[in-house]
């Protein structure tokens, strides 16, 4: 009976702990993104890398004026892999709502005050593909099954369409691509009669 009332209270600060790894994470490539290009400046005579960091380092806001500091990537079907190699955490609500597809070229704006601001910029073709909502007891993961193949979705496409395993459902893919992930675009609800 001891073992229960633990487990609940270490779950939240297990949840707290991941939060601050992965912001600690965020800090230490931003840090060493600043210092990368601090070395640059101290090597470079020419001044086409001051001019470069100076703007990257002036923020842009949607009208275009200085206020933030924008990334270009990829959606993996999780998070943005920018072009500049680092991984950036897009919230899942975001992803779902927007239903994102690995493939999809996405822009990054990082404000002045820290915030991050996701904009989809160049969709993916897409298909629609038909299946039947799993979860992989193995791994805890959502996943859509056919006859051919199985892809994850996140679990806030789940929540949001209030899917139950078992359930069919309607989901987007890369068009003629290899993909592990997809995003739900509909559930097909069972008629009742």
């Amino acid at each position: 009976m001891e073992n229960g009332p633990k487990d609940e209270k270490t779950k939240p600060e297990e949840n707290k702990n991941e939060l601050q790894t992965e912001l600690l994470k965020k800090v230490l490539k931003q840090i060493q993104s600043q210092v990368k290009t601090a070395l640059e400046l101290l090597d470079d005579r020419s001044g086409a890398a001051a001019k470069t960091a100076l703007l990257a380092a002036t923020p842009q806001n949607a009208a275009g004026s200085p206020e933030g500091r924008t990334i270009e990537g990829v959606f993996d079907g999780q998070r943005m892999v920018g072009d500049d190699g680092a991984t950036y955490t897009i919230p899942q609500n975001y992803a779902s709502k927007s239903k994102l597809v690995s493939g999809d070229r996405l822009k990054l704006i990082i404000t002045s005050s820290g915030n991050f601001i996701f904009k989809q910029i160049g969709p993916i073709e897409r298909e629609r593909v038909v299946g039947n909502l799993a979860l992989d007891p193995a791994t805890n993961q959502y996943v859509v099954r056919n006859a051919e193949k199985e892809w994850k979705v996140l679990t806030a496409s789940v929540t949001y369409f209030r899917c139950e395993p078992g359930e069919e459902v309607v989901i987007l893919v890369p068009k003629g691509k290899i993909s592990s992930w997809a995003a739900v675009e509909n559930v097909v609800r069972k008629q009742i009669d």
